[in-house]
């Protein structure tokens, strides 16, 4: 791999592995020696990028307006542009201006040549039936989610019936024709899945469940996995 390749493939892996990233894992995803790591990412720093670690820590990138402008295949291109476009078509207002403006944003960023084939894209997105307006504003859902912070709901489950309760909101998972707000249910002592459109309001309770949040999420994950795995034997 030519040396040009080499340092754009190794930008590419410190931006988009979990940080603080080794040397170590860096070199084996490039197959390269870690002094090699070292070497490149000293270049790297010379040319401009803003690379925060050492050897034994780890690395950290830290975005500089002076690197290059990003490039990306025309494929990478069309997946871009058809993503952000389900979503404009498939969230909700504030998610959707925010799709538009990412994909302004990336393209104002590419070549000239990039440009024309980001607005030139061949992937199109079309929904004949738009969702349904949630009563409650997502915006409160995610900031809570971010936040990691306690909601109190009410909510209207299958049956009709009424309740309030304390959740910890973990993720949104967009199904073909709901949205679901997946969350651990302080009522109920264990995970639940809150269809959006039933929640009829809510409200940030100021309690914290930091930094519990990605630890639920990866056990309710799980065992949604262990479920599918059942039903798949089962057929």
């Amino acid at each position: 791999m030519a040396k040009t390749d080499r340092l754009f493939r190794l930008l590419h892996l410190i931006r988009g592995l979990t940080p603080p990233v080794t040397a170590a894992r860096l070199a084996a995803a490039m197959e390269v020696s870690e002094r090699t790591i070292y070497r490149d990412i000293d270049a790297l720093r010379a040319a401009g990028a803003r690379i925060d670690g050492e050897a034994g820590l780890g690395y950290t990138m830290t975005e500089d307006p002076a690197l290059p402008p990003q490039t990306f295949t025309q494929l990478e291109i069309e997946a871009l542009v058809l993503g952000l476009s389900e979503v404009q078509a498939r969230g909700d207002a504030a998610l959707g201006d925010a799709a538009a403006d990412a994909l302004t944003k990336i393209t104002a960023t590419l070549p000239e040549r990039q440009q024309r084939q980001a607005v030139q894209a061949i992937t199109l997105v079309h929904r004949f039936a738009q969702p349904h307006a949630a009563a409650v504003d997502m915006t409160l859902l995610r900031e809570a989610s971010w936040a990691e912070e306690a909601l109190e709901i009410t909510y209207r489950d299958n049956a009709g019936a009424i309740s309030t309760r304390c959740i910890y909101p973990l993720a949104l998972a967009y199904l073909d024709s709901v949205v679901m707000l997946l969350g651990w249910c302080c009522l109920r002592q264990d995970f639940r899945q809150f269809k959006v459109g039933s929640i009829l309001a809510a409200r940030r309770s100021g309690d914290s469940f930091r930094p519990n949040r990605v630890p639920l999420l990866r056990q309710f994950a799980a065992r949604l996995q262990a479920r599918r795995q059942e039903l798949a034997q089962g057929d």
